[in-house]
């Protein structure tokens, strides 16, 4: 991890490396706050170009609720190190794998959340296996592919990392467009120096490999409503990644708690921090009291 972060730390949080059966993983890890009844672990992956700091705003709220809090960086994004030209190191059972080792570092019994493409890398856990997590959670992350514009997005982005470096791609995105919209980080996370230091920060290989999951990335749904755990699919009320229609469609397929954020999009973690905090921390509590499948609800 760099010594000089590029984002604040949420209060009361701490970032360090991971250590793990697979090498080490930057997290940023918040307990609960004082007072508050310790409720269990939270193990949170990232979206596609995206990094732990996504996650920063839900660490406070979370904690208030008695939950530890673990946000970490995959192999090759942001602050944990990745080969930078070898694809074959983030091949989705390879990331998968990665995600094991983090939650049996963590002590196991974990509530997994996934947002986005860390979602698809989550599902490939769980499908590996299931025993360390307690929970799952989708955050706008679909059953199989992204959208034919969101893949014509990707495969531009792609196609300037095969012939630019990474300075001269994060040019090019600022050039195109609002980030969000050309495979960039999400609104509101910070300003364009973070972001792009963000950005530096990530391997080439990592983006090509995720990015071709993305839009290859087949519709495994039977397989996870096989696996004996609670689902929550939780989104925000628009989503050009993956129609809510399809989310919601997930959801029932996959017998889920549902949850969607009023006014927010792809990213209701940093749209809609609050509430999204209060929604997931609402299903696990839940948990507790009726092990199954909680009523769909809007946030």
């Amino acid at each position: 991890m760099t010594s000089h972060r590029a984002f604040p730390l949420p209060p009361g949080a701490r970032a360090y490396p991971l250590p793990t059966a697979r090498g080490e993983f930057a997290v940023v890890d918040s307990v609960p706050k004082p007072g508050a009844e310790g409720k269990g672990v939270v193990l949170m992956l990232p979206g596609f170009t995206g990094s732990k700091e996504d996650f920063g705003l839900l660490h406070e709220p979370l904690a208030e609720r008695g939950y530890r809090v673990v946000a970490v960086d995959g192999r090759g994004q942001h602050e944990s190190a990745g080969p930078l030209d070898d694809e074959t190191a983030y091949a989705q059972r390879e990331l998968a794998q990665d995600v094991l080792a983090q939650a049996e570092a963590l002590g196991g019994a974990v509530h997994l959340v996934g947002h986005s493409l860390g979602g698809q890398i989550a599902r490939a856990a769980v499908l590996l296996d299931h025993s360390p997590f307690l929970s799952f959670t989708l955050v706008s992350s679909g059953p199989a592919e992204i959208s034919v514009s969101q893949q014509q997005r990707v495969k531009l982005l792609r196609d300037a990392l095969t012939m630019l470096s990474m300075t001269e791609v994060w040019e090019a995105i600022q050039a195109m467009g609002p980030p969000e919209e050309v495979g960039g980080p999400a609104r509101g996370l910070g300003d364009q120096d973070q972001l792009r230091r963000r950005w530096l920060g990530h391997s080439p290989a990592q983006l090509l490999a995720t990015g071709r999951q993305l839009c290859t990335e087949p519709d495994r749904v039977a397989e996870l409503a096989a696996v004996p755990l609670p689902f929550h699919v939780l989104s925000g009320e628009h989503d050009d990644t993956w129609p809510v229609a399809i989310l919601d469609d997930m959801a029932r397929r996959l017998d889920a708690h549902r949850t969607v954020v009023t006014g927010a999009e792809h990213s209701p973690n940093a749209d809609q921090p609050l509430p999204t905090a209060h929604a997931l921390a609402d299903f696990w509590d839940g948990l507790g009291r009726n092990p199954g499948p909680a009523v769909p609800g809007t946030a």
